[in-house]
């Protein structure tokens, strides 16, 4: 063939007329005129039968067009043909959104069923976001640390301090100290629950004790049993000059009631079991109080006064304090002495060597060679208190060795 000469004739070409949206159409009495080159067989590999004709709507659109869209599924059983009719597939079942729990966010809202916030939804469903757990976790662990804190704050707070503190002050526990155990912690309230042992100087409403305080058991045996008045003069250390005098006085039911309390001086080198001529160190022991005297008038001692010219001392001390009126008021110790007589009798039982002369006198504001000395009007108190029948002595030395 060539050129205008055709083996084949087609009808002339008239346009196909364009439906117009809103307007009634006119309905054609014969369908499109079929032509030859439309029944042309489809390709193998798309299916078997021929292209069925194009049939259009009266408002002019394909009911193809009013059906979702579908993928393509293969080939139908037995062929296109087979399927007279589409069919088309029920959408899937949409299942709403269900967010996991979250602590400190509100949940969303659940997605509308065929939106894109549901499709979405679907996609993500089968991963989990982590923060989520992460956030659970972690409040979980803030509860628990809150918690622990309240069982051990609470209790600890006694601490006990915490204590608080050991222990402090009593129900606190200490920033360092560990808290005891509960088994300790029980032990220690039942012995503060039990009541406490009897103590020899336990104190009554009176004021009285059971034994004086600050003597032991062999210093306490010396004192004779008939004895009410005991002075007590006790030095700190066995090598100071300073001490405090103390009368006690033992009641009828056999307790001790204590007097003033009045500080003084001692041997300038402190104290001493083996007292020796000018060793400058006051003796030791438990010795009785017999004899009075002074170079001023009796001021109503109960003891034998001997007032006498004689009670005389001048010059200075070791510090270079003044020892005038030192003697104006004196009780002797019986230490190396006659009892029964002046203090001022010169007799040593034991010997010149082993010293003399210790006296209770007036305080001069220093240190002595080896007497005990009290303020002057305490020496005067002392005269007066002091009386034969109750067998006074006097127990004297540092305190260390008086708790012997």
């Amino acid at each position: 063939m060539s050129g205008s000469h055709r083996a084949t004739e087609y009808p002339s070409y008239e346009p196909m007329r364009e439906p117009v949206y809103g307007v009634p159409q006119q309905s054609y009495e014969q369908p499109y005129p079929e032509h030859e080159a439309y029944r042309q067989p489809v390709p193998q590999e798309y299916g078997q039968g021929v292209y069925q004709p194009y049939q259009q709507t009266p408002d002019g659109y394909s009911e193809a067009y009013d059906q979702p869209f579908q993928a393509y599924q293969g080939e139908p059983e037995g062929g296109y043909e087979a399927a007279s009719v589409y069919q088309p597939v029920p959408a899937p079942e949409t299942v709403p959104f269900e967010p996991g729990p979250v602590v400190l966010a509100a949940a969303p809202a659940a997605p509308v069923a065929g939106s894109r916030t549901a499709a979405r939804g679907r996609r993500r469903k089968a991963k989990q976001k982590r923060h989520g757990k992460a956030v659970m976790a972690g409040t979980a662990l803030l509860v628990a640390a809150t918690a622990g804190w309240y069982a051990v704050g609470q209790d600890g707070a006694k601490p006990g301090i915490a204590a608080a503190d050991g222990p402090g002050p009593e129900g606190v526990s200490k920033p360092d100290h560990p808290a005891p155990a509960p088994a300790a912690a029980q032990a220690a309230s039942d012995r503060q629950a039990a009541a406490p042992a009897a103590d020899r100087s336990q104190t009554r409403t009176d004021g009285s004790v059971a034994a004086i305080p600050g003597l032991g058991a062999k210093f306490t045996a010396q004192i004779p049993a008939e004895t009410a008045q005991v002075l007590v003069a006790s030095g700190q250390d066995k090598n100071t000059d300073k001490n405090a005098v103390t009368l006690w006085t033992r009641t009828p039911e056999g307790r001790w009631l204590a007097g003033e309390t009045w500080q003084g001086h001692n041997g300038k080198s402190g104290w001493t079991t083996d007292h020796n001529e000018g060793d400058l160190r006051s003796p030791i022991g438990v010795f009785s109080l017999t004899d009075a005297g002074g170079r001023k008038a009796d001021p109503g001692s109960k003891l034998p006064y001997d007032k006498d010219p004689s009670f005389v001392v001048s010059g200075t001390g070791f510090f270079g304090d003044q020892l005038a009126g030192s003697f104006d008021y004196v009780v002797a110790i019986n230490y190396n002495r006659v009892p029964g007589n002046s203090p001022l009798d010169p007799r040593r039982p034991m010997g010149s060597k082993k010293g003399g002369g210790i006296w209770l006198h007036v305080d001069h504001d220093g240190p002595t060679h080896g007497c005990v000395s009290i303020p002057e009007d305490k020496m005067a108190q002392l005269i007066r208190a002091l009386d034969p029948a109750a067998h006074p002595v006097v127990v004297m030395g540092d305190a260390s060795t008086l708790a012997l």
